[in-house]
């Protein structure tokens, strides 16, 4: 697995905190220093947080669960989208839906009323309907896309929340701690880590800081994904060598018997000749004996 090494981290400008004014004392592990009045984030503590976050993320990938990515943040709706889509995972980027977790059902009806107007805009039916009807139907698409479409594809409660900035999204983390979903957060020093499971101390303001975190954990989560094509190709192949194994068997005991059965058939042939076939071949035989 590719790891995060400090100079990246570094040029990234993950070692920017917040002013020591605005800082959470729950923070004071993972800070180095401060200078000008901003708290400077230990980035050895965190290289070594985001080699563990990924190590997790990975096995959470392999064993086929889903993470859902949550980042409503303006600078970072974009990378946290592409981030979670090339690796087909979920996330949100617009307002947390309240009750998205604790409430999933109801998400789910949401979600799948969506589907229903994508079904009926196919087989025709809104040509019977009058504009205004039209556009009502077309603007409340819009507006379940807009929100839910990210997570269209999540059936069942994710495996774990990935999530940016877990002071601003404090609703999401905390409907995951009562559901007791793993959460793995980027921290900033004005933020409180207590709640989260996998805390990785970083700037989660700037673009290229939160970029690069999120490439190495999504890095980890495709060699999951990819570990698992393996293995289910790998029992694949010895489902299928089992079946032909199995199948070959009956025939080989098929077999065994005929050649077992040579033998007493040449003895029932000797048995069943006429007394004056046998006779001559055993003086043949008495006759090639060595004399003594």
């Amino acid at each position: 697995m590719a790891r995060t090494n400090f100079d990246q981290l570094l040029q990234a400008g993950c070692h920017f905190g917040h002013l020591k004014r605005k800082w959470n004392p729950a923070m004071a592990p993972y800070i180095y220093t401060e200078r000008n009045g901003i708290h400077i984030i230990d980035l050895h503590k965190t290289v070594v947080k985001i080699d563990e976050a990924a190590d997790a993320l990975k096995q959470i990938a392999k064993s086929g669960k889903k993470v859902l990515f949550v980042a409503t943040k303006k600078q970072t709706k974009e990378i946290i989208a592409e981030k979670a889509q090339s690796v087909g995972m979920p996330y949100v980027t617009e307002r947390w839906p309240g009750g998205m977790l604790t409430n999933f059902p109801t998400i789910r009806k949401a979600v799948k009323k969506m589907a229903n107007i994508d079904k009926l805009m196919v087989d025709g039916t809104f040509a019977n309907l009058s504009k205004r009807e039209l556009l009502q139907v077309t603007r409340q698409r819009a507006k379940l896309e807009k929100n839910l479409g990210s997570i269209a594809d999540l059936t069942r409660l994710p495996s774990a929340l990935f999530v940016v900035d877990v002071l601003k999204e404090n609703i999401a983390v905390h409907e995951a701690n009562r559901l007791g979903i793993p959460v793995f957060g980027i921290v900033d020093t004005n933020s409180d880590p207590k709640n989260i499971d996998f805390v990785i101390p970083a700037n989660d303001d700037a673009k290229d800081s939160v970029e690069i975190i999120l490439a190495a954990c999504c890095a980890a989560i495709n060699e999951g994904i990819e570990e698992r094509k393996v293995e289910k190709a790998d029992e694949k192949a010895e489902e299928a060598q089992a079946d032909a194994d199995a199948e070959d068997k009956p025939k080989r005991q098929a077999r065994k018997p005929r050649k077992a059965a040579a033998p007493a058939a040449e003895e029932a042939a000797v048995a069943e000749a006429p007394a004056e076939e046998v006779a001559p071949a055993a003086e043949e035989a008495k006759a090639e004996e060595p004399a003594e």
